[in-house]
C-alpha cells in the first residue's frame, strides 16, 4: 500500500463510523485498524506501509504512553535522588524468601532479605506545575530540563540527549486516533483523526513540559546486590497529546 492508497482507504473507514473492536483489551485497536486497511499483523520492526510507520491510541485513554526512556545526568543522579528523596522498598523480605539463591547475582537469601528492608526505591511522578510529594518539580532552563528540588541535588536532561533518544524511539510514521464507546461490555472504536508526524523539536517539548502536559516518571529500586536499578524512567504523555510532541505535524485526517 502506498501513502494515496492509505489515504483513500483511512478517509473510507472514517466514514464507516463506529466499528466493534476486534480484539479485547489494549492492543484492540492496533488490531482493528491493521484489519481495516488491509495490513498484516506482525511484530517486526520497520515500515507498515510504504515508508510510514503506524500506530493508533484512544482518545479518551487514562493510560499514559511512553515518549522516551532516559536516566537524567550527570552520572550517578539518579542513584543520589533515590537516596535523598527514596524510601524504603515495597517489596517484603518473605517473597525474596521464597528463592534459595539469587544465581544470577550470587546473592543468598539472608543477604537479599537484608538488601530489601534496607535499601530505598523511587517510584513517582514529576511535572512543572507543582512539587510532588517528596518535593521534584521539573524546570526548563536553556536547553536543559532540571529534576529541580531544595536538596540541591542536580539532575537534568540536555536537548541534544532528548533527541538522540527520541528520534531513536519515533520515525516517519502515521497517528491514528479513535474515539470509543461500550455497548454490553463490547468496545467499538471511530477512527476519526489522524496525523503525519516527524522530528523532535526541543522548543515544543519543553513547552508541553512547562505546561505539564508532559510529565516525567521515576522508576528507581535495587537490585539483590544493592545496586541502583533503573527500570523505565522516562518522560510520557496521554495518547491525545502525542501529535503535539513532534516538531512537524501535519493533520491529514
Amino acid at each position: 500500500m502506498n501513502y494515496a492508497e492509505f489515504l483513500k482507504r483511512i478517509r473510507e473507514i472514517k466514514e464507516m463510523g463506529y466499528v466493534e473492536s476486534h480484539r479485547r483489551g489494549d492492543t484492540g485497536i492496533g488490531k482493528t485498524l491493521e484489519d481495516l486497511l488491509g495490513i498484516t499483523e506482525n511484530n517486526i520492526a520497520g515500515p507498515d506501509f510504504s515508508i510510514y510507520e503506524l500506530k493508533s491510541g484512544r482518545k479518551d485513554s487514562s493510560s499514559m504512553l511512553t515518549l522516551l526512556t532516559k536516566t537524567p545526568m550527570p552520572k550517578g543522579a539518579i542513584k543520589k535522588l533515590v537516596d535523598v528523596f527514596g524510601y524504603k522498598q515495597r517489596k517484603r523480605a518473605r517473597d525474596i524468601s521464597q528463592q534459595k539463591l539469587m544465581p544470577c547475582m550470587g546473592v543468598k537469601v539472608e543477604e537479599a532479605e537484608h538488601v530489601a528492608i534496607k535499601e530505598k526505591e523511587l517510584h513517582v511522578t514529576v511535572d512543572a506545575l507543582k512539587e510532588n510529594s517528596v518535593g521534584l518539580i521539573l524546570k526548563v532552563v536553556n536547553d536543559r530540563i532540571y529534576i529541580a528540588n531544595k536538596k540541591n541535588v542536580e539532575a537534568y536532561y540536555e536537548e541534544n540527549v532528548l533527541k538522540k533518544a527520541f528520534e531513536n524511539k519515533y520515525t516517519k510514521f502515521v497517528y491514528v486516533l479513535a474515539s470509543r464507546k461500550k455497548e454490553n461490555g463490547t468496545e467499538y472504536l471511530w477512527f476519526e483523526e489522524a496525523y503525519l508526524l516527524e522530528g523532535f523539536g526541543f522548543r515544543k517539548f519543553s513547552e508541553l513540559v512547562e505546561k505539564g502536559i508532559i510529565k516525567l516518571d521515576l522508576r528507581v529500586g535495587h537490585y539483590p546486590d544493592g545496586r541502583t536499578h533503573d527500570h523505565g524512567t522516562g518522560f510520557r504523555v496521554f495518547p491525545k497529546f502525542l501529535p503535539q510532541c513532534f516538531e512537524k505535524m501535519e493533520k491529514i485526517l
